[in-house]
């Protein structure tokens, strides 16, 4: 009898002990876990939306909803680099068939904002973030900074704009409206904020500003502070607008549709916007509130396929193994620094060379990797590791103006998560090296080290 209790009060000990272990863990687990980034500052957002807060309400609600898909930004920005001779309307008509969010496709109408936006990609993830996780709060800044430009008599009524002030007893403070004057053309002011806003009162974050580019304000002078461009035909592109006393942004379903026709009415709610993951193609959120909220309508597979950059469907394969749609992806700019022929890239077949190569459809991960007919003796196995993420990648051609090392981890976490398919890949080509570089044929197919470069050109 006293052995059965001894036996029990030495169980009773383990689970105890086990008990505190796993407390232990705990603890530790969260006092490890990474400090949550704090909510932007009132005077933090200011600076982020002085450049862009007095555009007409219409084009700054699309520039916000933009903001929050950082990498399509920079495929719309080769894209219009690309295509120098569409403007306006007929620029946003030729994007239709791109897989970019529609706010994305809006902006090729107006290359000034996007070339910015894609070329000051740290200021863009952040307007965007800053958006997502405090969108009411990113509303009230804009009006803070267009009540001092009206005070200070630099936000007036003009042949480009109508500005309208008008009470919202609903929100407790006068509200300041930016219209165009045309409504059929649209004008896109460049000004200095330290100018336009009177005195910048924080001295800890000044506000963002770049100079008009003369490829858009030609001769622009900013004596007074604004500087206008030529006025553009793109009403067409207009489907947004501000809610000043929700604090939110409207959508007019049917106008999105005329900027793209397959636009899903589901992703708008009682007129409200909503963020739609899918097109975030990777790029990390800022904070666990919008990690949490919106990575997990992002399925494993498409996750998995933004990560490595790739837009949804583009690494869909037709039945010879080729990519399909590969003027969607945009990588060939991201790779080398093409740039703005990132779009027109050869098809998998004249790469490569896809004769060389057995069935790409019996291969696990064929279209991610150079033939293993060009590599000797897997001496050039790194096809997936030199490869980072399309997000990473994109700043190669890009750095420079803001974009470069200063992004502020504008895409950690991008390429996170595909160390185990690598690891894969290089053991899978590690033994097809070894199978081609054996017998007769093999040794035709190695021919030293040289084919390995061609297959990531």
């Amino acid at each position: 009898m006293s052995l059965r209790k001894e036996l029990w009060a030495k169980t009773v000990r383990r689970f105890a002990t086990l008990l505190l272990l796993l407390g232990a863990a705990a603890v530790h687990a969260q006092s490890s876990a990474p400090p949550q980034p704090a909510p932007f500052k009132p005077e933090e957002i200011e600076a982020l939306v002085a450049p862009v807060a007095l555009y007409p309400d219409s084009l700054l609600s699309q520039v916000l909803m933009a903001s929050t898909y950082p990498l399509e930004i920079v495929y719309a920005a080769r894209w219009v680099k690309a295509n120098p001779k569409l403007k306006g309307e007929d620029a946003v008509k030729a994007v239709e068939s791109q897989t970019w969010d529609v706010s994305v496709k809006s902006l090729v109408a107006f290359p000034q904002i996007l070339e910015p936006m894609s070329d000051k990609l740290d200021w863009t993830q952040k307007l965007g973030d800053a958006f997502l996780a405090q969108e009411k709060d990113v509303l009230a800044a804009v009006q803070r900074l267009r009540a001092r430009a009206d005070k200070s008599g630099n936000l007036k009524s003009n042949e480009q704009q109508k500005v309208i002030v008008e009470a919202a007893p609903e929100a407790g403070q006068t509200i300041v409206k930016i219209e165009p004057a045309n409504p059929q053309v649209i004008y896109v002011p460049a000004y200095n904020p330290t100018v336009v806003y009177g005195s910048w009162g924080y001295p800890t974050y000044p506000p963002y500003y770049w100079p008009p580019s003369p490829a858009y304000y030609p001769g622009a002078a900013l004596a007074t502070g604004f500087a206008w461009g030529v006025g553009l035909a793109a009403a067409g592109a207009m489907f947004g607008n501000c809610n000043w006393g929700g604090g939110d942004v409207n959508i007019n379903v049917d106008k999105a549709r005329n900027v793209d026709r397959s636009f899903d009415r589901t992703k708008v709610e009682g007129g409200r916007w909503k963020h739609d993951s899918s097109h975030r193609q990777g790029v990390a959120y800022r904070d666990n509130a919008s990690r949490e909220k919106y990575s997990r309508n992002v399925s494993g597979a498409d996750a998995r396929s933004d990560f490595r950059g790739r837009e949804s469907g583009a690494g869909e394969r037709n039945g010879s193994g080729a990519r399909g749609d590969a003027g969607n992806r945009g990588t060939a700019g991201d790779r080398g620094g093409a740039g703005a022929g990132g779009g027109n890239r050869a098809t998998t077949a004249d790469r490569s060379g896809s004769a060389n190569r057995a069935a790409a459809a019996d291969r696990p991960n064929a279209t991610d990797r150079p033939s293993a007919g060009d590599r000797s003796a897997g001496g050039d196995r790194m096809a997936a590791t030199d490869r980072s993420s399309a997000a990473n990648r994109a700043g190669t051609s890009d750095r420079g103006g803001g974009y470069g090392g200063g992004r502020d981890n504008a895409f950690q976490g991008v390429d996170r998560g595909n160390s185990a398919q690598r690891s894969y890949d290089r053991g899978h080509a590690s033994a097809q090296a070894s199978s081609f570089n054996r017998g007769g044929a093999g040794g035709g197919m190695s021919r030293g080290g040289g084919g390995g470069g061609r297959g990531r050109r």
